[in-house]
């Protein structure tokens, strides 16, 4: 035959979205086993962000348990986003994928200080029955602040895909790219690495059904929470020794054939995980309530847990971290993790006195309160109102922080969460000098306090 089918299943952002994971599943398996009889070559990817410690299935396996799924599932190639690379403190991500049974490619990640995990490859080369070798390259986002708190090295992403691909060009018949970087990020790197076939995209949740092609390399986007399977078909023409043919289109995960146990399979991933995780953390003397429009009482003891264990002159949050109340009694990791499910971490920013007036003043804005949203992080209901701790204006619409007039000069170190950071909503905060708590959650804190208050 001069002419081989390849056929390229990908899989992107899951974020411990199960609801579907039974079907996507039997559909892979189904593949596999048609391919095969057609004589055609089956690859499965996932291109990162599989895992998301708002599930508390990962969040008690810390992400092993979602590799399970991977290889249960049967894939051959994934590379990590920011949820496995930012989430998890150094040794869980080194020893992440040491059962698994497929490949893990990133090119732009190192480990700082210590050998890289047996699992790290920058690249890959997959050959199929008949021959064909096809080089795949990939990179994660670069969130360099965290990865280096973290241990861990990153260079630029699309530099690094570039500097590998030109490596492997020599060697394989063509390129593909696993990228964790987003959608503008894969259409620069299409202009200008144009040597890649196709750029598997992922992290900005974008939905091409039909890929988009820029400067000749075909783009890929399958959306968010296992919403799609992504398919690509591509036509090697050996003799001619390149591609003749490639379509992509993306599988409507809901429209898959269902089995009456799939609605149960999530729930009980999730109550494995829980009975497996049922030692009490702390036992609480009295209800705590959560409000999202003022304070609370777990609020308030919140606050008191930041200024325990961090150095800062005044804290801000908002109320709708808080998803549920906490009930009176013993205290086990999945309470904890019921009220405080974001993958979210403490953030000291450094303002001066004016910097921090403006922000206080526009946290007031009245569209947040009621705002939805999901992102940065945060997997609440409402944003909720902002909450101010050791901060307040007086009379003469002064700014305080303890009791004192703040110096529009002097400099003021604001506690505050990181999903605050990237600029959406202080664009001051961007650019300014912080310290990321790192590899603490919201629930690590408010945990640590309540170890050392509730004996």
């Amino acid at each position: 035959m001069n002419k081989e089918t390849i056929r390229i299943l990908h899989t992107n952002d899951v974020h411990s979205h199960f609801t579907y994971w039974p079907q996507m599943t039997r559909f892979i398996q189904q593949q596999r086993q048609e391919t095969r009889m057609q004589g055609e070559e089956l690859i499965v990817v996932d291109l990162g962000d599989h895992i998301d410690r708002s599930n508390f299935f990962t969040e008690a396996t810390l992400g092993k348990g979602n590799v399970t799924l991977l290889n249960e599932a049967g894939y051959d190639i994934v590379t990590i986003g920011n949820n496995e690379g930012i989430t998890l403190d150094h040794d869980d991500l080194k020893t992440l994928y040491d059962g698994a049974s497929f490949e893990v490619i990133v090119g732009n990640l190192e480990s700082k200080n210590q050998l890289n995990p047996s699992w790290l490859k920058r690249s890959t080369i997959y050959t199929t029955a008949q021959g064909t070798k096809i080089g795949f390259v990939s990179a994660t986002a670069d969130f360099r602040l965290f990865y280096d708190k973290l241990g861990w090295e990153t260079t630029e992403p699309r530099q690094a895909i570039i500097d590998e691909a030109t490596a492997l060009q020599p060697y394989v018949d063509f390129i593909v790219c696993l990228s964790h970087l987003g959608r503008y990020e894969d259409e620069l790197l299409a202009q200008e690495c144009p040597e890649l076939t196709v750029i598997f995209g992922a992290h900005t949740h974008h939905v091409f059904l039909h890929g988009e092609v820029h400067h000749g390399v075909l783009l890929t986007g399958g959306g968010k929470y296992g919403q799609y399977i992504g398919e690509l078909t591509l036509q090697y023409d050996e003799a001619q020794r390149k591609i003749v043919y490639r379509n992509t289109r993306l599988l409507d995960c809901s429209q898959l054939p269902k089995e009456q146990d799939d609605a149960a399979f999530e729930v009980a991933l999730i109550e494995e995980a829980r009975n497996q995780q049922q030692e009490p953390l702390f036992h609480l003397p009295k209800f705590f309530n959560k409000e999202w429009y003022h304070h609370s009482q777990l609020s308030r003891f919140f606050a008191e847990a930041l200024f325990a264990q961090i150095e800062g002159d005044c804290a801000m949050f908002h109320a709708g971290i808080f998803k549920d109340d906490l009930h009176e009694g013993d205290v086990t990791a999945y309470d904890l993790h019921r009220i405080l499910p974001h993958p979210i971490n403490v953030c000291v920013v450094e303002l001066s006195g004016a910097q921090l007036k403006e922000a206080y003043l526009q946290s007031f804005n009245e569209e947040w309160p009621r705002k939805e949203m999901k992102g940065l992080g945060f997997r609440g209901v409402i944003l909720g109102k902002m909450l101010h701790y050791k901060m307040s204006l007086n009379t003469y619409h002064e700014l305080e922080v303890n009791g004192q007039v703040v110096d529009p000069k002097k400099y003021y170190k604001l506690i505050t969460l990181d999903m605050y950071t990237f600029g959406f909503f202080f664009p001051s905060f961007k650019y300014a000098p912080k310290e990321y708590i790192l590899p603490y959650f919201l629930r690590d804190i408010f945990k640590h306090y309540a170890q050392k208050i509730f004996i």
